[in-house]
């Protein structure tokens, strides 16, 4: 089965499992999509059935809170109570009219609720008539006629003169009597209390069981009219409170047998439909339920059986390339072993393996061209880093004289200079000489004169300072000289004064300032010491200035050189050398570091002084060194070194790269700018 595979193309033996892959997605997707229809007409059905469930507990609630609005209404009516009823009464006929009716569950009830709601929202009018008939006989046939038996009692007791009058305990208990009825009547009409009710029926009899007594007792016409006029309102207040028990009564029923009675069939009915909605949602969620297992069922029965086709595949498809490929990387290791003499099998095969196997029997016969290429290279290899040995050594000897020809530079310089006050040392010692020869033979030839004495030892005393001046200047140049001498040519680390070192490096250069117009300036404050190598600081500044002398003021142009230095931070020192000459191109700085580049090649220039200065500073002090100049207006060099030199005697070496000790690669410490 595997050598008839190996008759097929890799690419067609993955795309068939690619294949079968996608026969089981289409089965599986097709069973999923068509028990999806049944499940998503299940659904709808439980989700139809609670939504119609919602709408019943809406119109549920609505209405019990309208029953509620409707009593607190009839008891104590407002304007915003009945605002109130009558938003509610649109939203539950809305519910109605819009949501239950458009419900396809709902819709075969909608037409008895909405009866019943009829009902419900008819009685209402009706109970408001009612009440509004109570209220105008409260008005007008109980309060009316209780305001003029008021008046008519203040009538009686301004009749009456004094309260010693016969008339005026009867007319004391008519008018307590009075009070009680109205308070019981007002709180009968309130409170629909059948107490209430008989307090007043009982006050109303007790005052007009007083009228005649109070007749009887009479002793003006006015209290007898007002007695007769009290009789006649007394009667009609009672009859008014007959009147209003009546159509209390009349409310009462309406409010039972209408609102209560219509609120609770609309219960009863939407408790009904409620029923009837679990029966019908426990049913779609049964439906729901087995359509959800059966569909899981098939899933499951069919990926099984494409997944043995599939591993029956995939284990016959990879013994076809994994065979074949172990066979190549026996080869291979053969190969890389140098066992060039083992054959490579399956070259024959048709399929990609095979183009494989050919292409490593390929690399096997170049493999043995090149073992013979090797040896002829490994020879070359060898004539080569002879040929680069020599050339470094080459190069480390240039770089040799170039600090040799700066020292023997300083040291013609220095002896010029030096030449000077010894020169002038001689020539007053020879004249102090003469002079002592005269002054004794003047002393042999006779007496003294005090004017000669004075003259000898003025005039010697002249000769002595300019000998101590001159011998004083000459020792203070060799003494700078010596210590520059030796920090160049030892590179001991030791620590040192900058501001020392500068002033003696400084002295050394003096010569040449002479012999060009060039003034120098010095800001190197006191207090900053270093631990490191005064040679190396002592050859950046020097091979800095003379490359200035030589490039930024060439052919005896004047101008002015700045040397300054400042701490920065606790650990770091800045040194800046600043020259307001030529200035650089850009094409001049990218290349101002590197090894043996100089714009003077034809006048003896080496290109050797930037790049040895650029060494010292990164690798011997371990700082970092920028360039920053600008055509025709000067060239400023800024170093950045550390207090403690973190760099070693490099011996002349030309890297530029700059090495950390555990053999990771440094930040770069060369910057430049064209700006």
């Amino acid at each position: 089965m595997v050598q008839w595979l190996r008759a097929v193309p890799i690419r067609w033996r993955i795309l068939s499992i690619a294949g079968l892959n996608s026969a089981v997605v289409v089965v599986l997707a097709m069973l999923i999509w068509n028990g999806a229809k049944v499940l998503g007409s299940a659904w709808d059905d439980v989700r139809q059935v609670r939504e119609s469930d919602k709408i019943l507990a809406l119109l549920e609630s609505e209405t019990s809170r309208l029953q509620n609005l409707i009593h607190r209404y009839i008891n104590q009516p407002s304007p915003d109570l009945f605002a109130e009823i009558l938003l509610l009464r649109e939203a539950v006929l809305g519910t109605l009219t819009n949501r239950a009716a458009n419900d396809p569950m709902l819709s075969g009830s909608v037409e008895r609720l909405e009866h019943v709601t009829d009902r419900f929202l008819n009685g209402f009018g009706e109970l408001r008539a009612v009440q509004a008939t109570i209220t105008k006989t409260y008005e007008q046939q109980v309060l009316g006629p209780a305001r003029e038996m008021a008046g008519l009692y203040s009538i009686i007791e301004g009749a009456t003169g004094h309260r010693d009058a016969l008339i005026w305990p009867a007319l004391g208990k008519s008018r307590e009597a009075f009070t009680a009825m109205l308070v019981a009547t007002n709180a009968y009409y309130l409170s629909r209390a059948a107490a209430s009710a008989e307090d007043a029926r009982k006050n109303t009899e007790t005052i007009e069981n007083t009228i005649p007594a109070m007749a009887d007792l009479a002793d003006n016409d006015l209290q007898r009219m007002a007695l007769t006029r009290l009789k006649a309102r007394t009667v009609a207040l009672r009859e008014g409170m007959a009147k209003l028990t009546e159509q209390l009564t009349i409310r009462t029923e309406l409010l039972r047998n209408t609102i209560d009675a219509s609120q609770a069939e609309a219960i009863g009915v939407i408790d009904e439909l409620s029923v009837k909605m679990r029966q019908r949602e426990q049913k779609a969620q049964e439906t729901f339920d087995k359509t959800l297992s059966a569909i899981s069922r098939r899933v499951l029965s069919i990926a099984v059986m494409f997944l043995g086709i599939i591993l029956s595949a995939g284990v016959l498809i990879a013994l076809s390339i994994r065979l074949p490929l172990q066979q190549i990387l026996a080869a291979m290791h053969a190969i890389t072993s140098g066992n060039y003499d083992r054959s490579v099998q399956g070259t024959t095969a048709k399929d990609e393996v095979g183009a494989m196997a050919r292409a490593v029997d390929v690399f096997r016969e170049n493999a043995i061209a090149k073992r013979k290429t090797e040896d002829e290279l490994r020879a070359s290899k060898e004539r080569a880093e002879s040929a680069l040995l020599e050339l470094n050594t080459a190069q480390q000897n240039l770089i040799d004289a170039e600090r040799l020809a700066a020292l023997g530079g300083l040291v013609a310089g220095v002896a010029h200079e030096v030449n000077n006050p010894i020169g002038i040392s001689l020539t007053v010692a020879s004249s102090f000489a003469r002079r002592a020869e005269t002054f004794e033979s003047e002393l042999r030839s006779g007496p003294l004169r005090r004017s000669k004495l004075d003259d000898f030892v003025k005039s010697s005393r002249d000769a002595a300072q300019q000998l101590v001046a001159n011998l004083h200047r000459a020792g203070e140049l060799i003494q700078s000289f010596k210590q520059v001498a030796v920090d160049r040519s030892h590179a001991e680390r030791r620590q040192f004064s900058l501001s020392e070192a500068t002033d003696q490096i400084v002295a050394s250069l003096k010569p040449v300032l002479k012999k060009a117009a060039i003034t120098l300036s010095v800001e190197v404050p006191e207090g900053l010491v270093i631990d490191g190598y005064p040679g190396s600081y002592g050859q950046i500044l020097t091979n800095l200035f003379l490359n200035a002398a030589n490039h930024a003021f060439a052919d005896g142009r004047s101008g002015a050189i700045s040397i300054s230095a400042r701490a920065r931070g606790s650990d770091d020192v800045e040194i800046i050398f600043a020259d307001n000459g030529a200035g650089m191109t850009p094409d001049v700085q990218r290349q101002a570091f590197d090894p043996f580049f100089t714009t003077r090649r034809n006048e003896g220039g080496t290109g050797l002084g930037l790049h040895i200065v650029y060494n010292l500073v990164t690798q011997q002090l371990g700082g970092r060194m920028m360039l920053e100049s600008r055509l025709g207006q000067g060239t400023t060099f800024r170093i950045i070194m550390p207090r403690v030199a973190r760099g070693g005697s490099t011996g002349g070496s030309t890297s530029t790269d700059q090495t950390a000790a555990d053999g990771t690669s440094q930040w770069p410490n060369r910057t430049m700018s064209s700006t």
